[in-house]
């Protein structure tokens, strides 16, 4: 079951899942972005907490990805063309530290609950 969930989203098994990729990459080049910029530190804090790990010429890029493209979207313009073209979207720069940060919060988790559960808290 899991395999046939994992071909309908793989852009390489799936027509459909390849023309959306197709479709948000077109979209991500207009502004300038990359998928990872899509992340909202605000609604996870293992994100935020990933791009406090960064080193900060990476988030300063990220930073001006997204400032550039706030203002070409407030004056309903797109990237030239040949700027376009230099674009990739799909490069990641955050999720090897996401996956990482999200270990050590699950290590953490269980190191707790694990020591909670040992100890009443009549004893803390």
């Amino acid at each position: 079951m899991a395999s046939f969930l994992q071909s309908l989203v793989d852009p390489r098994k799936n027509w459909f899942a390849r023309q959306h990729m197709k479709a948000v990459s077109q979209r991500l080049r207009h502004y300038g972005l990359r998928y990872d910029d899509l992340y909202d530190p605000y609604y996870d804090l293992d994100i935020k907490e990933a791009l406090n790990r960064l080193p900060r010429e990476i988030v300063d890029a990220r930073n001006q990805r997204l400032k550039r493209a706030m203002d070409l979207s407030m004056k309903h313009e797109y990237l030239p063309e040949h700027l376009q073209a230099q674009q990739t979207p799909f490069r990641s720069y955050l999720q090897e530290m996401l996956a990482l940060v999200s270990t050590i919060m699950l290590l953490l988790c269980y190191f707790f609950l694990g020591f909670f559960s040992l100890c009443s808290f009549s004893q803390l």
